[in-house]
């Protein structure tokens, strides 16, 4: 996947990406609107704090945070896949200029997110990254959710991959996923240890994938 170089620690024979805080981000206006939507049908008001959280995933797991402020989890993702919408969920989501080398990576690559696939697809299609990926696997109560290995194993069987994988994402569960399907993990931290409250871990640890020495790269080719 990144080239012939044996000495490259990013030589992997195939990759997988999560979607959301990894590779596009949506503004902050948009995240304050859903979760002032979110209380509206659920009689209570997030805190910008909790938005930022519960959207990210930041400190303890999202299914942990929920049942902390008191919220059965039914109810609260029904409300929160009731008010998004595709349109302005793309209109909101915007392209992390390090994620430009995705494109340039050699071999399968899959993309195994948590964002519906309603969502999805019309992101792709609107930051034109559709063709980067040779498979997307959208997690789901049936399927799985990460750090389950269920999808990233869904998404290897697609790609038809052998050898050496690895997954990078955002997100401890990311890294989980990653380890228990018996890949490598890369996590890029997007928001640092003070707003995330823990440190995540991971066999490569980087604050932008510009970090990255990879042998695909164009100047290395």
């Amino acid at each position: 996947m990144t080239g012939s170089a044996s000495d490259s620690d990013y030589d992997y024979d195939f990759w997988l990406l999560d979607l959301d805080g990894t590779l596009v981000d949506v503004e902050w206006p948009y995240v304050r609107e859903t979760f002032d939507r979110v209380g509206e049908r659920l009689g209570r008001r997030f805190t910008d704090t909790e938005a930022r959280g519960l959207w990210y995933g930041l400190g303890a797991n999202r299914e942990a945070q929920i049942a902390a402020l008191g919220l059965d989890r039914e109810p609260f993702w029904a409300a929160f896949d009731a008010v998004e919408t595709p349109a302005e969920r793309v209109e909101a989501t915007r392209l992390y200029e390090d994620a430009g080398f995705v494109a340039d990576l050699e071999g399968p690559v899959g993309l195994v997110t948590h964002c519906r696939p309603d969502l999805t697809e019309p992101v792709l299609d609107r930051l034109d990254i559709t063709d980067w990926f040779d498979t997307v696997v959208c997690c789901s109560d049936e399927l799985g959710w990460k750090p389950d290995p269920t999808p990233v194993e869904r998404a290897i069987g697609d790609l038809g991959a052998e050898g050496r994988g690895v997954l990078a994402g955002d997100g401890a569960n990311d890294v989980g996923a990653a380890w228990n399907a018996g890949l490598d993990a890369i996590h890029v931290e997007r928001h640092g240890t003070d707003s995330r409250g823990v440190c995540v871990l991971g066999d490569h640890r980087v604050r932008s994938f510009s970090e990255l020495e990879l042998a695909s790269a164009p100047d290395a080719r």
